[in-house]
C-alpha cells in the first residue's frame, strides 16, 4: 500500500446482506445481537440427506423470485445463486444511493461464486437411455451475469472463483481497481446458493457435523453448510463525499497467500493464513496490536481451527484479541462468506459490538479469547478508530485472504473533495506505471499431449484429470525457462474449472444418487484447484487468484496480474489460460517487472499500459 493511501481512504459506502439469519441488515442484525442462529435441517434443496443441518436461505424458490421481481414465466430460469444475490446487491445499490442505469453504467461489479447455476442444472439435467446426462450448466461468469442483469449494464462485470475466499479476493481486487484510479467505484461481494453437488462433495470429504457446528471448541465435529450472499460499495473518499453519501467504514487492508500445503487441508502451522494476515496488516500500515477483533474463519473442523490458531500465536503472539467465527449463525456460506460476514464487522463497528462464537463451551488446549454466547461484548471504540478488524477467509487449495476493516473519520478539510464534477466511468490510474515484461509463454495445442512424465510424478498422474495434468506441465514449462526465478503470484483464467472431474461427480450422483461418491473428483472440481496445484507443486506462497468471466476470463487475469504489479508488492506473475471445454486451451505466461528481470536475458515484449498486455489476450485466441 502507498503511504498515499492513507490520506486518500477507500471507503464503504453501502451494503447488503442475505443468509440464513435474515434477509437484509435489520433482521441480520437482530439474530446476531440476539444469537439466533439459522441452521436447521433441511427445508428447500431437493436432496435425500433431509436431516442434515444446514444454514439456508428462509424462502422457497417462488418466494425468491417474488421479491426479487421477476416473472415466475420469465424465459430465462434463474439460480438460487443469482436470485439471493440479487437480493443483496439490491439492498447495497440503494444504501449507496445508486439506483438509476447511469449509476450502473459508471460502477463495476466483481462477484464470488464456484456452485454458480450448479442448483439449475440439478433441476434442469435428465439422464438418457444410454445413460448420457443432458443440459449440464455449471458457468460462474454467467451467474454474475444474471445477478447484475437485474439492474442493468455495469461498467466492468468479473466473477472470481476461488472456493471459500472468493468473496474475501473480489473485495480485494476492488480496492485495487479504487486504489489505481481504474474505477472510482466497485460493488463487490459473492453469493452462492445451496447445491445437492456441493452437500454431497462435502459429505464425501466427511467433514459435515450432524448437529450445530462448535468451531473453536474441544468437542467440534465438522461444518454445517450454509447459502447466503453479501456485497459492499467499494469507491473513494472523494467519490462518496462529492455524491453527499456517507462513508461507513474503511477498508484498509488487504492480503492474500497461498498455503501451497494440500488440496483441502490447512497446514499444521498455517503458514498461508500468517502471510495473509501479515500482508494484510502490512497494506493497512497496522501493527497486531491495532486489531480490536477477528472475525475468524473457523469452520468447526479438526484441522482449520487447530490451523487457524496456531497462525493467529503467530501473528499476534500470546495476547490474542477477541474473535469469533460467526458460521454457527450461519453455516459456511463457502464462496460467499467473506463478504457476508465482512458485513457482521460492518454492523459490529456501526453498532458497537462483537459477533459471538455459538455453541462454544470447552478450549482446545489452553485459554485463548474467544467470544461465547454470554453477554454482549463492546467493541472498545478509542482502539477500534485507530485500529480495525480483522477478517480471515480461508479456501480449498490454502487460498487464504485476509481483510481490515476500520471506522470512519471526517476528513480535516472536507470541502476540498466536493469539487463539482461529473465523474468518469474510469479515471485515469493515479499511481506511476511500471513497465511489465513478457518473459517466457507456452502454448499447448489442444490435440497434443505432452508427456507427463516428465513433469510429474507417477501418483499424481494417475490421480490428477487430463486437464490439471495439462495445467501443470504448461505452467512447469514456462517457469523452467527461467528456473532461478520464482513467481511472486499465480493468476488463472478459466472458464469451466476442472469440468472433467466436476461433470464426472456430477454423472455419478445422477446415476447411483447420494451415496458412496468420490471425494477425489470433489476435490479437483474447484474452479481454483488449477492455481493451488501449481502453487502445490511449486512451493509458492505467493498470491494466488482465479478469474471465471466467459471469454473476459484472460483479460481480467491480465489485469489483475497488472494490478498487483502496479502496487509494487507482486514482481513477476505466472498467468494461465487453462480449459476443457470445447477443447483442450493452456496457455501459460511469465509476466515480470524491471527490477525482476534476470540478468543478459531477452524478453519477447514489453507493455506500458493494461490496454497493451491485454492484447495477449487477442493474439493468442
Amino acid at each position: 500500500m502507498n503511504p498515499s493511501n492513507l490520506s486518500n481512504p477507500i471507503i464503504v459506502s453501502g451494503y447488503g446482506v442475505v443468509s440464513a439469519i435474515g434477509v437484509g441488515k435489520e433482521q441480520t442484525l437482530a439474530s446476531l445481537r440476539e444469537h439466533r442462529s439459522g441452521i436447521a435441517p433441511v427445508q428447500y434443496l431437493a436432496t435425500v440427506h433431509r436431516d442434515m443441518l444446514v444454514g439456508e436461505v428462509k424462502l422457497s424458490f417462488d418466494e425468491l423470485m417474488e421479491r426479487v421481481g421477476v416473472p415466475s414465466d420469465a424465459e430465462a430460469p434463474q439460480s438460487r445463486t443469482a436470485l439471493i444475490g440479487r437480493l443483496a446487491l439490491r439492498e447495497a445499490l440503494q444504501q449507496a444511493a445508486l439506483t438509476t442505469p447511469d449509476d450502473y453504467a459508471r460502477t463495476a461489479l466483481i462477484s464470488g461464486t464456484t456452485v454458480g447455476g450448479m442448483d439449475r442444472t440439478e433441476i434442469e439435467a435428465s439422464v438418457t437411455p444410454d445413460g448420457q446426462i443432458v443440459h449440464y450448466n455449471y458457468d460462474c461468469g454467467t451467474s454474475t451475469l444474471d445477478i447484475a442483469r437485474g439492474f442493468g449494464q455495469f461498467a466492468f462485470v468479473d466473477t472470481i472463483s476461488t472456493a471459500c475466499s472468493s468473496a474475501a479476493n473480489a473485495i480485494g481486487m476492488a480496492v485495487e481497481l479504487v486504489r489505481q484510479g481504474h474505477f472510482e467505484r466497485v460493488v463487490a461481494g459473492g453469493s452462492e446458493g445451496l447445491s445437492r453437488l456441493h452437500l454431497n462433495g462435502f459429505n464425501t470429504l466427511m467433514i459435515l457435523d450432524q448437529q450445530p457446528c462448535r468451531p473453536f471448541d474441544a468437542q467440534r465435529n465438522g461444518i454445517n453448510l450454509g447459502e447466503g450472499a453479501a456485497y459492499l460499495v467499494i469507491e473513494s473518499e472523494a467519490s462518496a463525499l462529492r455524491r453527499g453519501v456517507k462513508p461507513l467504514a474503511v477498508v484498509r487492508g488487504f492480503g492474500n497467500a497461498c498455503d501451497a500445503y494440500h488440496q483441502t487441508a490447512s497446514s499444521p502451522d498455517g503458514e498461508g493464513a500468517v502471510l495473509a494476515m501479515r500482508r494484510a496488516l502490512d497494506d493497512a500500515h497496522l501493527q497486531p496490536s491495532d486489531i480490536t477483533y477477528i472475525n475468524c474463519h473457523g469452520t468447526g473442523t479438526p484441522n482449520n481451527d487447530v490451523s487457524e490458531l496456531n497462525a493467529l500465536h503467530r501473528v499476534f503472539g500470546d495476547v490474542l484479541p477477541p474473535f469469533s467465527s460467526t458460521k454457527g449463525f450461519t453455516g459456511h456460506t463457502t464462496s460467499a462468506s467473506g463478504s457476508i460476514e465482512a458485513a457482521f464487522c460492518l454492523l459490529a463497528l456501526q453498532h458497537h459490538f462483537l459477533p459471538v462464537n455459538l455453541n462454544f463451551q470447552t478450549p482446545i488446549d489452553h485459554d485463548y479469547p474467544v467470544l461465547p454466547n454470554a453477554a454482549e461484548q463492546v467493541i472498545p471504540l478509542s482502539r477500534g478508530r485507530r485500529g480495525g478488524l480483522l477478517l480471515n477467509s480461508f479456501a480449498f487449495g490454502g487460498n487464504d485472504s485476509s481483510l481490515i476493516l476500520s471506522p470512519y473519520t471526517e476528513p480535516q478539510t472536507p470541502q476540498t473533495l466536493q469539487t463539482p464534477q461529473t465523474p468518469p466511468q474510469a479515471a485515469s490510474p493515479q499511481t506511476p506505471t511500471r513497465k511489465v515484461y513478457l518473459l517466457a509463454q507456452t502454448l499447448l495445442a489442444p490435440s497434443v499431449d505432452p508427456n507427463f512424465r516428465d513433469y510429474l510424478a507417477p501418483l499424481e498422474s494417475r490421480r490428477f484429470d487430463k486437464l490439471l495434468k495439462r495445467t501443470l506441465c504448461c505452467s512447469l514449462e514456462t517457469l523452467r525457462q527461467y528456473p532461478d526465478l520464482v513467481p511472486d503470484a499465480i493468476i488463472t483464467a478459466t472458464v469451466w474449472g476442472s469440468a472433467i472431474s466436476a461433470i464426472s461427480f456430477f454423472h455419478d450422483m445422477m446415476r447411483q444418487g447420494e451415496a458412496f461418491l468420490k471425494p477425489t473428483l470433489f476435490m479437483q472440481s474447484t474452479h481454483n484447484t488449477m492455481s493451488s496445484l501449481i502453487a502445490i507443486q511449486t512451493h509458492n506462497h505467493g498470491y494466488n487468484n482465479t478469474h471465471s468471466q466467459l471469454s473476459d476470463s484472460l483479460p481480467h487475469a491480465l489485469l489483475d496480474a497488472w494490478l498487483q504489479m502496479q502496487s509494487g508488492r507482486v514482481h513477476s506473475a505466472l498467468v494461465g489460460i487453462h480449459d476443457s471445454i470445447p477443447a483442450f486451451d493452456n496457455r501459460s505466461y511469465l509476466l515480470v517487472t524491471a527490477d525482476a528481470l534476470p540478468p543478459d536475458c531477452h524478453p519477447l515484449a514489453e507493455f506500458t499500459s493494461y490496454s497493451e498486455l491485454a492484447l495477449l489476450a487477442v493474439k493468442n485466441g
